[in-house]
C-alpha cells in the first residue's frame, strides 16, 4: 500500500473533527435574555461572542413598544461582550411580541432567547441562519416544551467540542462495538445522573474548575492512547465503563451549566430536563455513528493508519484539550 493512502486516513479522519474542535470557540452561542419586571419595565442583557476583541456582527430587533431607559453598560467578559440595559414598555406584556436577530444567516453561531414574564413564565429557544425571528408565546404546551428542549439538547452537545472529543478519544482506545457500547451508556448514565442533581441543586461546583476537569480528562485519554500504542494497558483499555462513568459526573455537571443558563419553564421542569437529556443523548449517538461510519468507510477502501499517524492523532486530541485546561484554570485561578 502506498504512503500517500495511508497519510490520506490521517488527514481524512483529523480534518473531519479536529479541526472543527480546534475552532469551538468560533461557534459559541450568543444570548438575548429578556427579564419583565413589575410596573412596565424590561431588564435586558445582550451577550455576544467576541473574537480577537471583535463582535459578531449581529444585533437584536426588539418590539416597537420597549423604549430604552438610559445608556446600556457593556464590558467584555471571558471571551464575550455582556450588554445591560433596561426598557420601559406601554404596559404591555412581552407575549405575543417579536424578536429578531439581524445579520444572523451570516454567522455560524445560534442565539439563544431566554424570556421571564412577570407572572414568571419562562420561554427559551435557538435561533440560527434563516431562523432569525421569534415570537414569544404564551404559555407553551407540553409538546412545544419537548420539541424545544430536545433541540436545544442537541445542539448543545453537537457545539460541545469538549464533550465530543471526550468521546472521540474514548473510541480511539477501545476496541469492540459491545466494550464500546458499555462505556458510551456508562457515560450517560453518569451525566444524567449529575444533570438531574445539579438542576434541582442537590449538588453543585462552580462552572470554572468543572470545565477544567472537563477538558483535563481529555488529556488524560489522550495520553491513555499513547500508552496503548506502546503496547501498555491504561486502566481505560482495561475498564472503559468506569473511566467512561467518572469522568461523565463532571460532564453532566457541564450540562446542568448549559441548562441553568437556558432555564427550564416552571410548569414543566421534569419534561424540559427530561427532553434536554434526551436531545444530548441524540446528539451524542448521531456523532459516535458519523465517526464510526466514516472509520467504515476508510476500512474499506483499505486505507491503513501509518504509525505516524497514531503518534498524530492522539498528540492533536492532547494539545488542543491542554490548552482548553490552561485556560479555564487560568480563568479562576488568580495570578500572582
Amino acid at each position: 500500500m502506498t504512503a500517500w493512502r495511508r497519510w490520506l486516513r490521517v488527514l481524512l479522519l483529523l480534518v473531519s473533527v479536529l479541526p472543527i474542535v480546534s475552532h469551538a470557540d468560533d461557534f459559541s452561542p450568543a444570548l438575548l435574555q429578556l427579564d419583565e419586571r413589575e410596573g412596565g419595565w424590561v431588564d435586558a442583557i445582550w451577550k455576544i461572542p467576541a473574537k480577537q476583541n471583535r463582535a459578531l456582527a449581529i444585533a437584536p430587533e426588539l418590539p416597537d413598544f420597549m423604549e430604552p431607559v438610559g445608556s446600556p453598560t457593556s464590558r467584555l467578559l471571558a471571551g464575550a461582550f455582556v450588554e445591560h440595559s433596561t426598557y420601559r414598555t406601554d404596559g404591555r406584556s412581552l407575549t405575543g411580541a417579536m424578536l429578531t436577530i439581524r445579520g444572523l444567516e451570516a454567522v455560524p453561531n445560534n442565539v439563544l432567547i431566554r424570556v421571564t414574564e412577570r407572572d414568571g413564565t419562562n420561554h427559551s429557544t435557538i435561533l440560527r441562519g434563516a431562523n432569525a425571528s421569534y415570537t414569544i408565546p404564551e404559555r407553551p404546551g407540553k409538546l412545544q416544551v419537548a420539541k424545544d428542549y430536545w433541540l436545544m439538547g442537541t445542539v448543545h452537545i453537537l457545539e460541545g467540542m469538549d464533550h465530543l472529543l471526550f468521546v472521540f478519544a474514548l473510541m480511539w482506545i477501545i476496541t469492540g462495538f459491545v466494550s464500546l457500547l458499555k462505556a458510551v451508556t456508562a457515560f450517560t448514565v453518569a451525566h444524567s445522573i449529575t444533570l438531574g442533581l445539579a438542576t434541582f441543586g442537590v449538588v453543585h461546583l462552580p462552572p470554572a474548575p468543572t470545565e477544567a476537569i472537563i477538558a483535563l480528562s481529555i488529556v488524560f485519554l489522550a495520553a491513555e492512547i499513547v500508552h496503548k500504542r506502546q503496547g501498555q494497558v491504561g486502566i481505560t483499555e482495561r475498564w472503559p465503563w468506569i473511566i467512561a462513568f467518572i469522568f461523565g459526573l463532571f460532564h453532566g455537571l457541564g450540562f446542568a451549566g448549559a441548562l441553568a443558563e437556558i432555564g427550564l419553564p416552571q410548569h414543566e421542569v421534569p419534561l424540559a430536563l427530561l427532553m434536554f437529556n434526551v436531545g444530548v443523548e441524540t446528539g451524542q449517538l448521531l456523532f459516535v455513528a458519523v465517526v464510526l461510519s466514516l472509520m467504515a468507510v476508510l476500512r474499506r477502501l483499505s486505507l491503513a493508519l501509518p504509525d505516524a499517524g497514531w503518534r498524530l492523532v492522539p498528540y492533536s486530541i492532547g494539545g488542543i484539550a491542554a490548552f482548553w485546561t490552561i485556560e479555564r484554570v487560568v480563568s479562576f485561578v488568580p495570578l500572582a
